[in-house]
């Protein structure tokens, strides 16, 4: 595993420009964070996520700050169909004809208690939120994917993930999940060597879902969203291009140059 963090790489200004990119999760946190990092990097970015205003927030602040396209998606991935994701497939390929990234970064904690007291309702809410909508939307997208020459998916995984740890529930299952999602969808696109795809754990993060996982945690003791982007831009510019099937942790990465 690479031993230096992630902010020594240094992206050039013009990494993105041209490209398109999806972030699910955009309003807040990480996903804000990379949706504004990838617009000031040349990215027009598809801001989706579940609360409107904090989505036009962020668009806000790409459209005063660039000269990119932003749209904002307001959905609410807990109800994500295939009907849902085939019309975001339809007006990203209206509004831009292209589609160069996705990064999955939306995702829904659920409650932290045992296998035995976990509701049903519960599960499957984690579970559709953090599996079956990253399944729902990459399939969707992948006929624009497939026509780009240089497309990067990025799943967002989580350490409990890697090993599971009591109370941590659908949460631990959802992202063991995404690693097998990432792995066969890798796989499956290897050959052609278009699209690249990865996951990655952003670790322990100054986030909303960080502080409802640890209450007690003091968040200034950690690292803000921004201090990993170095990460984000590498994996979905072409500084990356071959890098594939591979597991990354923020806070153990440096740049490859």
């Amino acid at each position: 595993m690479p031993e230096k963090a992630d902010r020594a790489y240094s992206p050039r200004a013009d990494l993105l420009a041209g490209r398109v990119v999806l972030v699910t999760g955009a309003g807040d946190g990480i996903g804000r964070a990379a949706a504004l990092a990838y617009a000031e990097h040349g990215a027009d970015v598809v801001l989706l996520g579940r609360t409107e205003h904090k989505l036009e927030a962020v668009f806000d602040l790409i459209e005063a700050s660039t000269e990119t396209r932003p749209v904002v998606v307001p959905a609410d991935l807990l109800h994500a169909s295939e009907d849902a994701a085939t019309i975001l497939y339809h007006a990203i390929r209206r509004e831009y004809g292209r589609l160069d990234g996705v990064l999955h970064n939306a995702g829904l904690l659920g409650p932290r208690t045992s296998i035995a007291e976990y509701a049903v309702s519960d599960w499957l809410e984690v579970m559709h939120v953090n599996v079956n909508a990253a399944f729902i939307v990459t399939r969707a997208m992948m006929p624009l994917l497939e026509e780009s020459d240089d497309a990067s998916v990025v799943f967002t995984f989580s350490g409990v993930g890697r090993r599971g740890r009591a109370h941590w529930g659908a949460y631990a299952v959802s992202k063991f999940a995404l690693e097998g999602l990432m792995e066969v969808l890798a796989d499956e696109t290897a050959r052609a060597g278009r699209i690249r795809v990865n996951s990655l754990n952003p670790g322990a993060t100054r986030t909303a879902m960080r502080a409802a996982a640890y209450p007690h945690e003091d968040p200034e003791t950690l690292p803000p969203p921004e201090d990993h982007m170095g990460l984000y831009l590498y994996l979905m510019g072409p500084d990356s291009k071959g890098v594939t099937g591979q597991r990354f942790d923020a806070g153990f990465w440096s740049s490859p140059h």
